[in-house]
This record gives structure tokens, sequence and C-alpha cells, in this order.
């Protein structure tokens, strides 16, 4: 089993609600973020990985948090077993112009293909969406307004 090392980013709209992105790998919603490259800084990551996957800079961050534990076990549907490290940060883009005409989906289209859908969602909305079950801590926090950098 492998050890994952993530940077996920935690971006709002002005209404308070969430940027998920739907991702290609495994069909289900989650924050936009990725594995770490060798030698990269955490924060590096995040950004590297927002910009990559939503077209957006990432103009201000901070940490949320950190999550790590036996919950963060996956199994992709190919069968790879891994284990993630996952550093939140919650993120600020300039999302000026990059919205469709809905206010709600990105206008934005990967090159790798990583994002199926990218949009803003509220809190309650995502409650019954298929999120990833790594990701799920994060946003269970989130409902309940937890907080704290080391989540088990």
């Amino acid at each position: 089993m492998r050890i994952i090392v993530t940077g996920g980013a935690i971006i709002e709209d002005a209404w308070g609600r969430i940027l998920l992105q739907r991702r290609s790998d495994y069909g289900n919603w989650g924050l936009p973020g990725g594995g770490m490259e060798p030698g990269e800084l955490i924060e590096d990551t995040m950004k590297r990985e927002v910009r990559e996957e939503t077209g957006l800079e990432v103009t201000g961050f901070e940490l949320y948090g950190v999550y790590s534990g036996p919950r963060m076990q996956y199994t992709y549907p190919d069968g790879n077993e891994v284990v993630f490290v996952m550093f939140i940060f919650r993120a600020e883009a300039d999302l000026r112009g990059k919205l469709a005409d809905d206010g709600k989906r990105l206008k934005f289209s990967d090159d790798a293909g990583e994002s199926l859908e990218l949009e803003f969602k509220y809190l309650e909305d995502i409650e019954d969406l298929p999120v990833s079950s790594v990701q799920r801590p994060v946003f269970v926090d989130l409902m309940k307004k937890q907080q704290g950098i080391l989540r088990f």
C-alpha cells in the first residue's frame, strides 16, 4: 500500500459556496487538489493542482487541516490501494470572468481531462452527492464548523 501526500483547496465564492470538482478518475465529487511531486512544498502542490484542474490562480491561503489515519485508506476502481495524507487549505482565487452564465460553474476545461465538472455548491447540497470517502470527513468538519490542524 502506497502513501500519497496531497494538497487540496477549499475555495469559497461570495455566496459561501464551495468549489467542487467531479473527477474523471473515480467520478466522485471532491475538492480540487492532488499529489505532491518530489521536492515540492505542500502549498505549491495545492496551488499547482488548483491551477491545473480549475484554471484558477490561488491568491492567498491558510492551512485548514491535515487529514491522516485509517479513514484515509482508499481503493481505486482498478484495485490499487493507497493511504492519503491530505493537507487541506482555505484558499482564495480571483473568480472574475471565470464563471459560466449560471453563476455556479467554472468556465474551464483542463488539458488532462481530470475534471468532469467544476461547480460551486452550498455545504448542505454536498451531503447528497457522491463524495470520495477520504474527502467526506472534510465536508463533515466544515458542516460542524470543526477545525483543528490534525484531523484523524
